[in-house]
C-alpha cells in the first residue's frame, strides 16, 4: 500500500473521534493491551515491557502547547525526545516525532502493513492504533524520553495504560501534567468541574510527581484527595521530598525573569499560563533529578518551541499584510483569551477592520462561545470537512440569535472558498482571523497556505 491508501486504511476500519465523533470513543485498555502485547511493549502478566521514561500530559486545554514545550526544551538539551500529540492538522505523521521529525511515512506503511491482519481482528479505535504504533516507534528508535498527550479525559484514555517509573526513571511515567479543567466532553467526562478533575487526576500515580497548571475552587479538592491517596503531597518547589505542585502558586514569572527565560515563540495571550506550567514541570524534573537543565536549555526551547517542533496553529501569523493568524482554540475556555487578543488588535488601531473565518463542531458549548465573539467584526462562516462540524448556515443562524449583524456575515461551503473571500474583502491594514476548531485550521493551512 502506498502512504494515502494506508491512512485510507486506518480511517475506514478504525473509527477516529476527530472525524465521527462520539461513536469511535472507546474507554478502558482491553484493545490497548491487546495491541501493545502483539506487539511486544506488554508480556501476557500485562507488565510493561518498554523502556523509555515518559511525560504524561492531560488537561481540559492547554495541554497540546505544554507537551510541544517541554518537549523542546528536553530536545535543547540534546536529549532524544518523541512526542506523541493529537488531534493532527495536516498530515496524520505529525502526531508522533521525535527531536522535532514526523515520523517517515515508510514506518506508518510497515506498521499497517505488518499488523493488518491483527487490526482487522482486534477493530482498535483510530486513536488506539496510532497510540500504540508511536509506543513502538519510540521503543524502536531508542528515545531518551517521550512526551505523551492524553486523547481524552486521563483515567480510561489510552495513553494510562503507561505504568509509574521504575526506581532509577528508566520506564514508565516520570511526570503526571495536568494543565487545566474546563466544561469540555461533557458527555464522557461529567458536567460539572469536579467530575472533569476526577477523571483527568486519573493520570496521577503512586509515587509519582506531578503538576497541576490551575487551580479552581471546585477542582483543588479533588487533586489533593488523589494526591494522598497516590502518597504524593507536598508544599511546593523548594521541598525536596515534594511530589505535588500547583504552577499557578510557584512564582513562575519572578523565576522566569531571574533566569532571563526570553519570550516564547508562542504569542497567544493563553500561552502565558501554559508556559508558566510547563516552567514549572520543566523546574520539577530538574530539581528532582530527573532531567537536568540548563537556563540555555530553557530559554532556547521556549524561544524555538516551534522551529524545533513543529507545532503550529497557536495564535499563528500566516500572512503580515493582511494580518492572518489562526488559532486552534476550540472551546468556550479557550476562545474567551482568543476573543479578548482579536479585541486588543482592534483596540491598537480603530480604523482596522477584523474578519474572521469560523466554524465548529457540534460537540462543542457554542451557545457560550458566542458570548465571547467580538461583534465589530465580519463573519465568514465555512463548513468544515468532517462530520463533525456544524453547517455553515447554522452557525449564521446562532451568532444572528446572539445579535449579530445579517449584514456582516456570510456562509461558505468550504474553508479555503471562506479564506479567499476574506482575503478578496480585507485591505493591507486588516486582521483575517481563521478558527473555531482544529479542522478549521488544519484545511486552511493545507488548502491556502501550504
Amino acid at each position: 500500500m502506498t502512504y494515502q491508501e494506508t491512512l485510507h486504511y486506518l480511517y475506514a476500519s478504525q473509527p477516529a473521534f476527530h472525524l465521527i465523533g462520539a461513536a469511535a470513543y472507546k474507554p478502558g485498555f482491553q484493545n490497548t493491551i491487546a495491541l501493545l502485547q502483539h506487539l511486544h511493549l506488554m508480556d501476557g502478566e500485562q507488565h510493561w515491557l518498554g523502556t523509555f521514561p515518559a511525560i504524561h500530559v492531560a488537561g481540559t486545554n492547554g495541554k497540546g502547547s505544554c507537551s510541544h514545550l517541554i518537549a523542546a526544551c528536553l530536545q535543547a538539551a540534546g536529549l532524544k525526545v518523541g512526542l506523541y500529540t493529537s488531534p493532527h492538522l495536516v498530515d496524520f505523521r505529525e502526531r508522533i516525532r521525535i527531536s522535532g521529525q514526523m515520523i517517515p511515512e515508510e514506518e506508518v506503511i510497515r506498521y499497517v502493513a505488518d499488523n493488518k491482519e491483527f487490526l482487522d481482528d482486534l477493530k482498535p479505535s483510530f486513536f488506539e492504533s496510532s497510540m500504540a504504533l508511536a509506543f513502538r516507534y519510540f521503543e524502536d528508535r531508542k528515545v531518551d524520553v517521550a512526551v505523551i498527550e492524553v486523547g481524552l479525559g486521563g483515567r480510561l484514555d489510552s495513553t494510562n495504560i503507561l505504568p509509574p517509573a521504575d526506581a532509577h526513571h528508566k520506564a514508565g511515567v516520570v511526570l503526571s501534567l495536568i494543565t487545566n479543567i474546563g466544561l469540555d466532553h461533557t458527555e464522557f467526562l461529567g458536567n460539572t468541574l469536579a467530575r472533569i478533575a476526577a477523571e483527568k487526576a486519573g493520570i496521577m500515580k503512586v509515587g509519582v510527581p506531578c503538576v497541576i497548571g490551575e487551580t479552581h475552587p471546585e477542582t483543588m479538592p479533588v487533586f489533593l484527595e488523589r494526591a494522598q491517596a497516590m502518597g504524593i503531597l507536598g508544599d511546593g518547589l523548594e521541598t525536596t521530598d515534594c511530589r505535588l505542585w500547583f504552577a499557578d502558586q510557584c512564582g513562575y514569572l519572578a523565576r522566569r525573569r531571574q533566569q532571563d527565560i526570553p519570550e516564547c515563540q508562542l504569542h497567544g495571550l493563553y500561552q502565558e499560563r501554559n508556559m508558566q506550567t510547563a516552567y514549572v514541570a520543566l523546574s520539577a524534573l530538574h530539581s528532582l533529578g530527573i532531567f537536568p537543565l540548563s537556563v540555555k536549555a530553557l530559554a532556547r526551547g521556549f524561544a524555538e518551541v516551534c522551529t524545533l517542533t513543529g507545532l503550529r496553529g497557536r495564535w499563528e501569523v500566516l500572512s503580515p499584510s493582511p494580518l492572518t493568524i489562526c488559532d486552534t482554540g476550540h472551546n468556550s475556555h479557550g476562545l474567551q483569551y482568543v476573543s479578548k487578543q482579536l479585541q486588543q488588535l482592534l483596540d491598537e488601531c480603530p480604523s482596522r477592520h477584523l474578519y474572521i473565518v469560523f466554524d465548529m463542531v457540534d460537540d462543542k458549548d457554542i451557545d457560550v462561545v458566542m458570548q465571547y465573539l467580538p461583534h465589530h467584526a465580519f463573519y465568514f462562516f465555512a463548513t468544515a470537512s468532517t462530520h463533525r462540524a456544524v453547517p455553515a448556515a447554522r452557525m449564521r443562524e446562532l451568532w444572528l440569535q446572539h445579535g449579530g449583524n445579517v449584514a456582516q456575515t456570510a456562509v461558505f461551503d468550504s474553508v479555503a472558498e471562506a479564506v479567499h473571500a476574506a482575503q478578496e474583502s480585507a485591505t493591507a491594514n486588516d486582521v483575517i482571523f481563521i478558527g473555531g476548531s482544529n479542522y478549521v485550521v488544519g484545511e486552511a493551512l493545507r488548502e491556502c497556505f501550504s
